[in-house]
């Protein structure tokens, strides 16, 4: 993959895959006949409010700094996933509430097998989607476009599951093509949880403890450190923010101890790729012994 790609380029195949397939299983649902499709459709038009979220969110992210915003616009990704979110949860509920509508007020007929097609070729565009959308998350560390192809995947798992109740339908289990829609809402119920707990993780500058204590070992190893007395991170966007605060021995001068604190930025930003490190110096307190 180009590593020019700019993350708002997944969030354009996005909006432009769940236009197309949107209108096509609106249309055939209609015409074949298929509760699931309908529901599949409906799930992809609101994949297009997302997908516009997320958009909005990345091109706020990349506004400089300002007198208002000193660390820059960066979180406006999270609030972007977060909106997602909610927006997916709430389409979710309302697939959930017409599946189970169908269920008690069951129609005994089966689908038309264009309906499983339009499922099947729906499936294979988002697959596609995902594969590229994933690899441009971990190539730009977009938790926005890591959200969108979480969605993407989600989305294809769901016109598989409608294939399925289509196909269901046509061995006069009529039950399959409600089934295979509260299935879907469930499917996008559930993806949407993920996003929300993942992004507000975030939010509340959470920061996984296992990463924290491989970066204090690290620091730990750097010449000149006598003691790691803490280290604290946070997410700006997709940008690491390490707050470090090592004790050295007191009887260095201002420019020994810069010395030091220059080859912990240096360690971090070449090993772990984080841009930013402030580290804070303090004097080692050494305990006399007792005799």
């Amino acid at each position: 993959m180009n590593k020019n790609i700019e993350p708002e380029t997944g969030a354009w195949l996005s909006i432009g895959a769940y236009i197309g397939l949107s209108i096509i299983k609106l249309i055939i649902s209609y015409i074949a006949g298929s509760q699931a499709l309908r529901a599949d459709g409906l799930n992809n038009l609101s994949d297009i409010v997302v997908s516009t979220a997320i958009l909005i969110g990345l091109k706020i992210s990349k506004k400089p700094r300002d007198h208002n915003h000193p660390y820059g616009h960066s979180r406006a990704e999270h609030i972007s996933s977060l909106v997602a979110a909610f927006l997916m949860m709430f389409i979710g509920m309302d697939v959930l509430i017409e599946g189970f509508h169908s269920i008690v007020h069951l129609k005994k007929e089966a689908p038309e097998w264009l309906a499983a097609w339009t499922g099947g070729f729906s499936a294979l565009v988002m697959l596609g989607v995902y594969a590229f959308n994933r690899r441009l998350a971990k190539q730009t560390k977009s938790q926005a476009i890591e959200a969108a192809a979480k969605d993407n995947l989600s989305d294809a798992l769901v016109s598989i599951g409608t294939v399925i109740g289509i196909v269901g339908a046509q061995f006069q289990l009529f039950w399959f093509d409600p089934l295979a829609a509260i299935i879907v809402g469930m499917m996008i119920c559930k993806t949407a949880w993920e996003i929300f707990s993942e992004t507000s993780h975030m939010l509340t500058d959470g920061f996984d403890e296992h990463i924290l204590n491989e970066y204090k070992k690290e620091i730990a190893l750097v010449q000149g450190v006598q003691k790691v007395a803490d280290v604290k991170a946070r997410m700006l966007g997709n940008e690491i923010i390490l707050d470090v605060t090592i004790q050295v021995d007191p009887q260095l001068n201002v420019v020994k101890s810069h010395e030091i604190a220059d080859r912990i930025e240096a360690v971090m930003k070449e090993q772990h790729n984080i841009q930013t490190t402030h580290v804070h110096v303090e004097p080692a307190v050494h305990v006399p012994k007792r005799g």
